[in-house]
Protein backbone atom coordinates (compact mmCIF):
# COMPACT_ATOMS: atom_id res chain seq x y z
CA UNK A 1 0.00 0.00 0.00
CA UNK A 2 3.02 2.29 0.28
CA UNK A 3 2.92 2.91 -3.49
CA UNK A 4 -0.67 4.21 -3.12
CA UNK A 5 0.41 6.63 -0.41
CA UNK A 6 3.22 7.74 -2.68
CA UNK A 7 0.76 8.55 -5.46
CA UNK A 8 -1.46 10.37 -2.97
CA UNK A 9 1.43 12.55 -1.79
CA UNK A 10 2.49 13.17 -5.39
CA UNK A 11 -1.00 14.38 -6.22
CA UNK A 12 -0.97 16.73 -3.25
CA UNK A 13 2.39 18.10 -4.37
CA UNK A 14 1.03 18.73 -7.85
CA UNK A 15 -1.89 20.66 -6.38
CA UNK A 16 0.27 22.72 -4.05
CA UNK A 17 3.17 23.39 -6.40
CA UNK A 18 1.40 26.06 -8.50
CA UNK A 19 0.42 27.88 -5.31
CA UNK A 20 3.97 27.76 -3.96
CA UNK A 21 5.29 29.13 -7.27
CA UNK A 22 2.61 31.81 -7.41
CA UNK A 23 3.26 32.83 -3.80
CA UNK A 24 6.96 33.21 -4.56
CA UNK A 25 6.23 35.25 -7.69
CA UNK A 26 3.94 37.59 -5.77
CA UNK A 27 6.47 37.98 -2.97
CA UNK A 28 9.09 39.01 -5.52
CA UNK A 29 6.69 41.49 -7.12
CA UNK A 30 5.67 42.92 -3.77
CA UNK A 31 9.29 43.24 -2.69
CA UNK A 32 10.22 44.95 -5.95
CA UNK A 33 7.36 47.41 -5.57
CA UNK A 34 8.22 48.02 -1.93
CA UNK A 35 11.88 48.59 -2.80
CA UNK A 36 10.83 51.83 -4.45
CA UNK A 37 9.09 52.98 -1.29
CA UNK A 38 11.62 55.09 0.56
CA UNK A 39 10.83 56.09 4.10
CA UNK A 40 10.52 59.86 4.11
CA UNK A 41 11.49 61.63 7.31
CA UNK A 42 9.31 64.70 7.41
CA UNK A 43 9.44 67.69 9.72
CA UNK A 44 6.29 69.35 11.04
CA UNK A 45 6.76 72.15 8.47
CA UNK A 46 6.50 69.59 5.65
CA UNK A 47 3.08 68.31 6.68
CA UNK A 48 -0.20 69.66 5.30
CA UNK A 49 -0.34 73.25 6.71
CA UNK A 50 -3.48 74.44 8.52
CA UNK A 51 -3.63 77.61 6.41
CA UNK A 52 -3.71 75.57 3.18
CA UNK A 53 -6.28 73.21 4.67
CA UNK A 54 -8.64 76.09 5.59
CA UNK A 55 -8.29 77.64 2.16
CA UNK A 56 -9.00 74.29 0.54
CA UNK A 57 -12.01 73.70 2.78
CA UNK A 58 -13.51 77.11 1.94
CA UNK A 59 -13.08 76.68 -1.82
CA UNK A 60 -14.57 73.20 -1.83
CA UNK A 61 -17.59 73.81 0.41
CA UNK A 62 -18.74 76.89 -1.47
CA UNK A 63 -21.96 75.98 -3.20
CA UNK A 64 -22.72 72.80 -1.23
CA UNK A 65 -26.53 72.60 -1.24
CA UNK A 66 -26.65 71.25 2.32
CA UNK A 67 -24.26 73.81 3.82
CA UNK A 68 -26.52 75.46 6.37
CA UNK A 69 -24.10 77.50 8.42
CA UNK A 70 -20.49 77.86 9.39
CA UNK A 71 -21.21 75.66 12.40
CA UNK A 72 -22.35 72.85 10.10
CA UNK A 73 -20.57 72.93 6.79
CA UNK A 74 -19.88 69.61 5.05
CA UNK A 75 -16.64 67.96 6.13
CA UNK A 76 -14.35 67.10 3.23
CA UNK A 77 -11.14 66.04 5.02
CA UNK A 78 -11.58 62.40 5.99
CA UNK A 79 -9.44 59.45 7.02
CA UNK A 80 -11.37 56.19 6.66
CA UNK A 81 -9.45 53.27 8.10
CA UNK A 82 -10.70 50.48 5.83
CA UNK A 83 -10.75 47.25 7.84
CA UNK A 84 -11.10 43.79 6.29
CA UNK A 85 -14.45 41.95 5.96
CA UNK A 86 -16.49 44.62 7.76
CA UNK A 87 -18.72 46.08 4.99
CA UNK A 88 -15.93 48.62 4.44
CA UNK A 89 -16.18 48.28 0.64
CA UNK A 90 -19.65 49.81 0.80
CA UNK A 91 -18.31 52.76 2.82
CA UNK A 92 -15.50 53.10 0.30
CA UNK A 93 -18.00 53.45 -2.54
CA UNK A 94 -19.80 56.21 -0.63
CA UNK A 95 -16.52 58.08 -0.15
CA UNK A 96 -15.48 57.61 -3.78
CA UNK A 97 -18.77 59.04 -4.98
CA UNK A 98 -18.70 61.99 -2.60
CA UNK A 99 -15.07 62.81 -3.35
CA UNK A 100 -15.52 62.53 -7.10
CA UNK A 101 -18.68 64.65 -7.03
CA UNK A 102 -16.94 67.47 -5.16
CA UNK A 103 -13.52 67.22 -6.84
CA UNK A 104 -11.75 66.23 -3.63
CA UNK A 105 -8.18 64.98 -3.68
CA UNK A 106 -7.68 61.35 -2.75
CA UNK A 107 -4.45 59.91 -1.35
CA UNK A 108 -4.26 56.79 -3.51
CA UNK A 109 -1.78 53.89 -3.61
CA UNK A 110 0.23 53.21 -6.76
CA UNK A 111 0.24 49.86 -8.55
CA UNK A 112 -2.10 48.18 -6.07
CA UNK A 113 -5.48 48.77 -4.51
CA UNK A 114 -3.92 48.98 -1.02
CA UNK A 115 -1.03 50.83 0.62
CA UNK A 116 1.39 47.87 0.46
CA UNK A 117 -0.53 45.99 3.13
CA UNK A 118 0.51 44.31 5.43
CA UNK A 119 3.49 46.69 5.69
CA UNK A 120 2.81 49.65 8.02
CA UNK A 121 1.61 52.70 6.12
CA UNK A 122 4.14 55.30 4.94
CA UNK A 123 3.46 58.59 3.18
CA UNK A 124 5.88 57.54 0.45
CA UNK A 125 3.42 54.82 -0.57
CA UNK A 126 0.97 57.48 -1.79
CA UNK A 127 0.86 58.09 -5.53
CA UNK A 128 2.66 61.32 -6.48
CA UNK A 129 3.30 62.22 -2.85
CA UNK A 130 5.44 65.28 -2.08
CA UNK A 131 6.14 66.43 1.49
CA UNK A 132 3.85 69.27 2.54
CA UNK A 133 1.05 68.50 0.08
CA UNK A 134 -2.54 68.25 1.27
CA UNK A 135 -5.05 65.51 0.50
CA UNK A 136 -8.72 65.44 1.42
CA UNK A 137 -9.43 61.72 1.70
CA UNK A 138 -7.39 58.61 2.53
CA UNK A 139 -9.50 55.46 2.44
CA UNK A 140 -7.75 52.45 0.87
CA UNK A 141 -6.64 49.38 2.82
CA UNK A 142 -3.57 50.02 4.93
CA UNK A 143 -1.96 48.87 8.14
CA UNK A 144 -2.70 51.93 10.24
CA UNK A 145 0.16 54.26 11.16
CA UNK A 146 -1.34 57.43 12.57
CA UNK A 147 1.86 59.47 12.57
CA UNK A 148 2.32 58.94 8.84
CA UNK A 149 -1.36 59.41 7.98
CA UNK A 150 -1.41 62.75 9.83
CA UNK A 151 1.24 64.12 7.46
CA UNK A 152 -1.12 63.72 4.50
CA UNK A 153 -4.29 65.30 5.83
CA UNK A 154 -5.28 68.68 7.26
CA UNK A 155 -5.30 68.94 11.07
CA UNK A 156 -9.11 69.09 11.06
CA UNK A 157 -9.48 65.73 9.30
CA UNK A 158 -12.23 63.45 10.64
CA UNK A 159 -11.02 59.92 11.46
CA UNK A 160 -13.54 57.11 11.04
CA UNK A 161 -13.44 53.33 10.81
CA UNK A 162 -15.74 50.32 11.02
CA UNK A 163 -15.76 47.14 13.15
CA UNK A 164 -17.66 43.88 12.96
CA UNK A 165 -18.47 41.12 15.44
CA UNK A 166 -15.10 39.29 15.67
CA UNK A 167 -16.58 35.80 15.32
CA UNK A 168 -18.44 36.67 12.13
CA UNK A 169 -15.41 38.54 10.85
CA UNK A 170 -13.15 35.57 11.55
CA UNK A 171 -15.53 33.19 9.79
CA UNK A 172 -15.64 35.48 6.77
CA UNK A 173 -11.87 36.06 6.70
CA UNK A 174 -11.13 32.36 7.05
CA UNK A 175 -13.23 31.43 4.04
CA UNK A 176 -12.03 34.38 1.98
CA UNK A 177 -8.29 34.11 2.72
CA UNK A 178 -7.43 30.58 3.87
CA UNK A 179 -6.26 29.55 0.41
CA UNK A 180 -3.75 32.40 0.62
CA UNK A 181 -2.37 31.09 3.95
CA UNK A 182 -0.09 28.12 3.13
CA UNK A 183 -0.24 26.60 6.63
CA UNK A 184 -3.97 25.92 6.18
CA UNK A 185 -3.54 23.96 2.96
CA UNK A 186 -3.11 20.74 4.91
CA UNK A 187 -6.50 20.96 6.64
CA UNK A 188 -8.58 17.97 5.60
CA UNK A 189 -12.32 17.43 5.43
CA UNK A 190 -15.21 19.58 4.25
CA UNK A 191 -15.52 21.70 7.40
CA UNK A 192 -12.05 23.27 7.40
CA UNK A 193 -13.08 26.07 9.75
CA UNK A 194 -14.09 23.65 12.52
CA UNK A 195 -10.91 21.64 11.99
CA UNK A 196 -8.89 24.83 12.37
CA UNK A 197 -10.69 25.98 15.52
CA UNK A 198 -10.33 22.55 17.16
CA UNK A 199 -6.55 22.82 16.89
CA UNK A 200 -5.53 26.27 15.59
CA UNK A 201 -1.88 26.02 16.59
CA UNK A 202 -1.48 23.09 14.20
CA UNK A 203 -2.25 25.41 11.28
CA UNK A 204 -1.07 28.79 12.52
CA UNK A 205 2.30 30.37 13.27
CA UNK A 206 2.61 34.13 13.83
CA UNK A 207 5.58 34.47 11.47
CA UNK A 208 4.08 32.36 8.65
CA UNK A 209 3.10 33.91 5.33
CA UNK A 210 -0.30 35.70 5.51
CA UNK A 211 -1.07 34.21 8.93
CA UNK A 212 -2.33 37.58 10.20
CA UNK A 213 -5.56 37.07 8.22
CA UNK A 214 -6.60 34.31 10.63
CA UNK A 215 -6.16 35.85 14.08
CA UNK A 216 -7.28 39.21 15.48
CA UNK A 217 -7.39 40.72 12.01
CA UNK A 218 -8.90 43.98 13.26
CA UNK A 219 -6.13 44.47 15.81
CA UNK A 220 -3.57 43.76 13.11
CA UNK A 221 -5.17 46.22 10.67
CA UNK A 222 -4.82 48.97 13.27
CA UNK A 223 -1.09 48.35 13.47
CA UNK A 224 -0.97 46.34 16.69
CA UNK A 225 0.39 42.90 17.57
CA UNK A 226 -2.36 40.39 16.78
CA UNK A 227 -0.77 37.62 18.87
CA UNK A 228 -1.10 39.16 22.34
CA UNK A 229 -2.19 36.99 25.26
CA UNK A 230 -5.76 37.51 26.42
CA UNK A 231 -4.60 39.17 29.66
CA UNK A 232 -2.07 41.48 28.00
CA UNK A 233 -2.23 45.12 29.07
CA UNK A 234 -1.29 46.07 25.51
CA UNK A 235 -4.84 45.31 24.38
CA UNK A 236 -6.30 48.01 26.62
CA UNK A 237 -3.56 50.44 25.64
CA UNK A 238 -4.25 49.84 21.97
CA UNK A 239 -7.96 50.48 22.46
CA UNK A 240 -7.24 53.69 24.38
CA UNK A 241 -4.92 54.82 21.59
CA UNK A 242 -7.62 54.33 18.96
CA UNK A 243 -10.21 56.06 21.17
CA UNK A 244 -8.03 59.16 21.24
CA UNK A 245 -7.63 59.29 17.44
CA UNK A 246 -10.93 58.19 15.89
CA UNK A 247 -13.95 60.48 15.95
CA UNK A 248 -16.44 57.77 14.98
CA UNK A 249 -16.28 53.98 14.89
CA UNK A 250 -19.07 52.44 12.83
CA UNK A 251 -20.52 49.01 13.63
CA UNK A 252 -21.25 46.70 10.69
CA UNK A 253 -24.17 44.97 12.43
CA UNK A 254 -25.90 48.36 12.71
CA UNK A 255 -24.90 49.67 9.33
CA UNK A 256 -27.80 52.03 8.74
CA UNK A 257 -27.55 53.59 12.19
CA UNK A 258 -23.81 53.94 11.55
CA UNK A 259 -24.43 55.85 8.32
CA UNK A 260 -26.85 58.19 10.05
CA UNK A 261 -24.22 59.00 12.69
CA UNK A 262 -21.67 59.48 9.90
CA UNK A 263 -24.00 61.84 8.04
CA UNK A 264 -24.52 63.85 11.21
CA UNK A 265 -20.80 64.03 12.01
CA UNK A 266 -19.82 65.08 8.48
CA UNK A 267 -22.85 67.35 7.97
CA UNK A 268 -23.72 65.53 4.74
CA UNK A 269 -27.11 65.00 3.14
CA UNK A 270 -29.16 61.80 3.00
CA UNK A 271 -28.34 61.60 -0.70
CA UNK A 272 -24.63 61.39 0.13
CA UNK A 273 -25.01 58.16 2.12
CA UNK A 274 -27.28 56.13 -0.19
CA UNK A 275 -25.71 52.76 -0.96
CA UNK A 276 -25.97 49.22 -2.26
CA UNK A 277 -24.26 46.43 -0.32
CA UNK A 278 -21.00 45.58 -2.07
CA UNK A 279 -18.65 42.60 -1.75
CA UNK A 280 -21.31 40.40 -0.14
CA UNK A 281 -20.93 36.60 -0.07
CA UNK A 282 -23.46 34.13 -1.36
CA UNK A 283 -25.27 32.73 1.70
CA UNK A 284 -24.32 29.12 0.90
CA UNK A 285 -20.66 30.03 1.50
CA UNK A 286 -21.35 31.26 5.04
CA UNK A 287 -20.64 28.81 7.88
CA UNK A 288 -23.14 28.74 10.75
CA UNK A 289 -21.08 28.20 13.88
CA UNK A 290 -22.68 26.48 16.85
CA UNK A 291 -22.24 28.04 20.33
CA UNK A 292 -19.18 25.91 21.12
CA UNK A 293 -17.39 26.90 17.93
CA UNK A 294 -18.35 30.55 18.41
CA UNK A 295 -16.82 30.45 21.88
CA UNK A 296 -13.61 28.98 20.50
CA UNK A 297 -13.49 31.57 17.73
CA UNK A 298 -14.03 34.31 20.30
CA UNK A 299 -11.22 33.04 22.50
CA UNK A 300 -8.92 32.81 19.47
CA UNK A 301 -9.72 36.43 18.54
CA UNK A 302 -9.81 37.87 22.03
CA UNK A 303 -8.07 41.19 21.24
CA UNK A 304 -10.64 41.86 18.50
CA UNK A 305 -13.44 41.01 20.92
CA UNK A 306 -12.22 43.54 23.50
CA UNK A 307 -11.87 46.13 20.75
CA UNK A 308 -15.37 45.45 19.49
CA UNK A 309 -16.95 45.52 22.96
CA UNK A 310 -15.42 48.89 23.73
CA UNK A 311 -16.49 50.61 20.54
CA UNK A 312 -19.89 48.95 20.45
CA UNK A 313 -20.53 50.64 23.81
CA UNK A 314 -19.33 54.04 22.57
CA UNK A 315 -21.43 53.59 19.42
CA UNK A 316 -24.65 53.16 21.38
CA UNK A 317 -23.75 56.10 23.60
CA UNK A 318 -23.62 58.19 20.41
CA UNK A 319 -26.98 56.78 19.30
CA UNK A 320 -28.49 57.79 22.65
CA UNK A 321 -27.04 61.28 22.31
CA UNK A 322 -28.44 61.50 18.77
CA UNK A 323 -31.87 60.41 20.03
CA UNK A 324 -33.47 56.98 19.60
CA UNK A 325 -36.70 58.26 18.05
CA UNK A 326 -34.82 60.57 15.72
CA UNK A 327 -32.55 57.70 14.73
CA UNK A 328 -35.50 55.42 13.97
CA UNK A 329 -37.07 58.03 11.71
CA UNK A 330 -33.80 58.69 9.86
CA UNK A 331 -33.11 54.97 9.37
CA UNK A 332 -36.63 54.55 7.99
CA UNK A 333 -36.00 57.40 5.54
CA UNK A 334 -32.64 55.94 4.49
CA UNK A 335 -34.27 52.57 3.81
CA UNK A 336 -37.01 54.23 1.77
CA UNK A 337 -34.49 56.16 -0.35
CA UNK A 338 -32.32 53.06 -0.84
CA UNK A 339 -35.34 51.03 -1.95
CA UNK A 340 -36.15 53.73 -4.49
CA UNK A 341 -32.61 53.58 -5.88
CA UNK A 342 -32.72 49.78 -6.07
CA UNK A 343 -35.89 49.96 -8.16
CA UNK A 344 -34.31 52.59 -10.41
CA UNK A 345 -30.85 51.02 -10.83
CA UNK A 346 -30.80 47.25 -10.37
CA UNK A 347 -32.10 44.66 -12.76
CA UNK A 348 -34.31 42.41 -10.65
CA UNK A 349 -33.65 44.67 -7.62
CA UNK A 350 -31.28 42.14 -6.01
CA UNK A 351 -27.67 40.94 -6.17
CA UNK A 352 -26.82 37.96 -8.38
CA UNK A 353 -24.07 35.35 -8.49
CA UNK A 354 -20.83 36.21 -10.22
CA UNK A 355 -21.51 34.04 -13.27
CA UNK A 356 -24.79 35.89 -13.85
CA UNK A 357 -23.28 39.37 -13.93
CA UNK A 358 -23.65 40.57 -17.51
CA UNK A 359 -21.12 43.43 -17.51
CA UNK A 360 -17.58 42.85 -16.19
CA UNK A 361 -17.56 46.47 -15.02
CA UNK A 362 -19.80 45.33 -12.17
CA UNK A 363 -18.04 42.02 -11.43
CA UNK A 364 -16.48 42.13 -7.93
CA UNK A 365 -13.08 40.64 -7.09
CA UNK A 366 -13.45 36.98 -6.18
CA UNK A 367 -11.46 35.04 -3.54
CA UNK A 368 -8.95 32.42 -4.63
CA UNK A 369 -10.56 29.30 -6.08
CA UNK A 370 -14.23 30.26 -5.96
CA UNK A 371 -16.87 32.70 -7.17
CA UNK A 372 -18.70 33.46 -3.94
CA UNK A 373 -19.04 37.25 -4.07
CA UNK A 374 -22.32 38.62 -5.40
CA UNK A 375 -22.74 41.60 -7.69
CA UNK A 376 -25.38 43.47 -9.65
CA UNK A 377 -26.76 44.01 -13.12
CA UNK A 378 -27.70 47.50 -14.21
CA UNK A 379 -31.28 47.87 -15.43
CA UNK A 380 -31.43 47.72 -19.21
CA UNK A 381 -34.27 50.23 -19.39
CA UNK A 382 -32.75 52.67 -16.91
CA UNK A 383 -33.77 56.31 -17.09
CA UNK A 384 -30.79 58.15 -18.67
CA UNK A 385 -30.77 60.81 -15.93
CA UNK A 386 -30.00 58.11 -13.33
CA UNK A 387 -27.52 56.07 -15.38
CA UNK A 388 -24.33 57.73 -14.11
CA UNK A 389 -25.18 57.66 -10.40
CA UNK A 390 -26.47 54.08 -10.68
CA UNK A 391 -23.30 52.92 -12.43
CA UNK A 392 -21.14 54.47 -9.72
CA UNK A 393 -23.21 52.93 -6.92
CA UNK A 394 -22.84 49.48 -8.50
CA UNK A 395 -19.13 49.74 -9.34
CA UNK A 396 -16.80 47.54 -7.23
CA UNK A 397 -13.60 48.90 -5.68
CA UNK A 398 -11.09 47.74 -8.31
CA UNK A 399 -13.05 49.14 -11.25
CA UNK A 400 -13.83 52.40 -9.42
CA UNK A 401 -10.15 52.93 -8.60
CA UNK A 402 -9.32 52.46 -12.28
CA UNK A 403 -12.01 55.00 -13.18
CA UNK A 404 -10.34 57.44 -10.78
CA UNK A 405 -7.00 56.99 -12.54
CA UNK A 406 -5.22 54.61 -10.15
CA UNK A 407 -2.67 52.21 -11.66
CA UNK A 408 -3.39 48.66 -10.50
CA UNK A 409 -0.84 46.63 -12.43
CA UNK A 410 0.23 44.50 -9.45
CA UNK A 411 -3.37 43.83 -8.38
CA UNK A 412 -4.39 42.91 -11.93
CA UNK A 413 -1.36 40.65 -12.40
CA UNK A 414 -2.22 38.84 -9.16
CA UNK A 415 -5.80 38.44 -10.39
CA UNK A 416 -4.62 37.01 -13.71
CA UNK A 417 -2.30 34.52 -11.98
CA UNK A 418 -4.99 33.20 -9.63
CA UNK A 419 -7.46 32.87 -12.48
CA UNK A 420 -4.95 30.86 -14.51
CA UNK A 421 -4.52 28.32 -11.72
CA UNK A 422 -8.24 27.92 -11.01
Amino acid sequence: MSWMKGFKHLGAIRVLLPWVLMTNVMLVLYNLSNSNQVTVRISQEETCPLSVAKSLQNSLTTGFPNSKSEACSPKVNIMFMKTHKTASSTILNILFRFGEKHNLRFAFPDGRNDFFYPSPFLCSQVKDYRPGECFNIACNHMRFNQEEVAKLLPPDAVYITILRDPVDLFESAFHYYHRAVPLTWGIEGDDKLTEFLNNPLAFYKPEAFNSFYLKNLLFFDFGFDNNLETNSSQIKKGIQYLSSHFHLVLIAEYFEESLILLKDLLCWSMEDILYFKLNVRKSSFVSRLDPEMRAQALQWNWADWELYQHFNATFWAKVEAYGRERMEQDVKELRRRNAEMKAICIQGKDAVEAQNIQNSRFLPWQPIGEKSILGYNLRQDIDPKFRMVCEKMLTPEIQYLSDLGVSLWITRLWGWLKDQIY
